[in-house]
């Protein structure tokens, strides 16, 4: 494992004793370390490798006074010093521990590395909400229990799992098969049997399929990695992001990356309404609010399912022809008119296709001519519909 090099990144002015303490676990293990300190306050309390406030702050004018600026004049200089030092082959994973602002700022410059690259962050606020700081990258949060401040009887066991953990995550065993071509498939629970079939056929025909639940986090992860050329074509079978980032709902999250053009690359991408005839939201059967107690609701756990108006149809289907209108070649639209979504059907609570058409209509009215919209009588989860789907994907790679 010499050859192993771990990166133990923080705010050593405020945590210096326990980042050091990290440093001496990892390398009790035969790792070597790269210390990389990314305080505003002061510089290292021990002599790191990359002393970010010595070469960053101390230059900014008013130095480590103007302490917003020094964040993020250290955030930005953290992730290219990061990003270098993997590029370099001198590191193969990153561990951190702070409190609120290092979790943020830490968990900001280690999500430049790739997906693959150990990244883990001990934090005093991992029990919280943390998607703002994983974001779509693979960081794994350890919640530290007690404060970070100074190494104890029951931080110093945490610390040194979290030294154990990035160590191990270091070296895996398996290697995947690289043979295959790689599609992206977005998925959403509605949808779960036609997904599952979709990607039984694909496989059939030897492609690797990597699924994306559709919940905002998941669509834009599977754009990033198609940018980072990660895929070989996308198949957006559920689309329903879009509609719950329109009503603010429970799978809201998604940029204007989402079905625009993988940057600097040619993906195919064949796109089917997958989940677009409702907006999930967080409410239930005892508590319906006002604004949609005329609406057609599928209600299910903690939240419900509210079937899209035309209006709302409308404008989704604007943002989806001028997102695939940005370069229409290789995109293909695939529509089930049998409905969309497991409540959308001839016996669903949400069956409306005349809401369906008007989307549609309307998206066939807004696409550029060279994107071709083809239809199917059947219902989304129908296992003949994920023949065609696959079918009409493989043709895409195919060409």
């Amino acid at each position: 494992m010499r050859h192993f090099a771990i990166a133990v990144l923080g705010t050593f002015d405020s945590k210096g004793e326990e980042h050091r303490f990290l440093k001496e676990r990892i390398e009790a293990r035969g790792v070597r370390t790269v210390t990389v300190h990314a305080g505003t306050r002061g510089p290292s309390p021990f002599p790191a490798d990359h002393d970010l406030y010595k070469e960053v702050v101390l230059s900014l004018p008013g130095g480590e006074r103007d302490r917003d600026r020094s964040i993020q004049a250290v955030l930005e200089a953290g992730r290219r010093r990061l990003l270098d030092l993997f590029q370099e082959g001198r590191i193969h994973g990153v561990v951190s521990a702070g409190g609120g602002t290092g979790t943020h700022l830490c968990t900001g410059i280690m999500r430049v590395l790739p997906i693959g690259v150990p990244k883990v962050m001990l934090s005093t606020v991992a029990s919280r909400d943390m998607s703002p700081v994983v974001g779509t990258r693979d960081v794994t949060m350890m919640h530290s229990v007690a404060d970070i401040l100074g190494v104890n009887s029951l931080l110093g066991p945490i610390l040194d799992q979290a030294a154990g953990a990035v160590c191990g995550m270091a070296r895996p065993t398996w290697v995947p098969d690289a043979g295959r071509r790689r599609i992206g498939l977005t998925m959403f629970g509605f949808i779960t049997a036609a997904a599952e079939a979709v990607k039984a056929r694909l496989e059939a025909l030897g492609y690797e399929v990597v699924s994306f639940h559709a919940n905002g986090t998941g669509g834009m992860a599977m754009e990033e990695l198609a940018a980072e050329g990660f895929f070989d074509a996308l198949l957006d079978l559920a689309t329903h992001e879009l509609a719950d980032e329109l009503k603010g709902g429970y799978c809201r999250g998604v940029g204007p990356q989402r079905l625009s053009p993988v940057p600097g690359r040619s993906v195919p991408r064949l796109v089917v309404p997958g989940g677009l005839d409702c907006a999930v939201l967080e409410f239930t059967r005892e508590a319906v609010p006002e604004a949609y107690q005329d609406r057609p609701i599928f209600f299910y756990d903690f939240r419900s399912a509210v079937r899209l108006s035309v209006e709302e149809s409308l404008v989704i289907a604007d943002q989806v022809s001028a997102r695939l209108n940005l370069r229409p070649e290789g995109v293909r639209v695939l529509v089930p008119w049998g409905g969309w979504s497991e409540a959308d059907g001839p016996d669903g609570p949400l069956y409306a296709p005349e809401v369906s058409r008007a989307l549609v209509d309307r998206l066939r009215q807004g696409l550029d001519p060279a994107v071709p919209v083809q239809g199917s009588d059947l219902h989304i989860n129908d296992p003949a519909f994920a023949d065609t789907a696959a079918r009409v994907m493989h043709e895409m790679l195919e060409a």
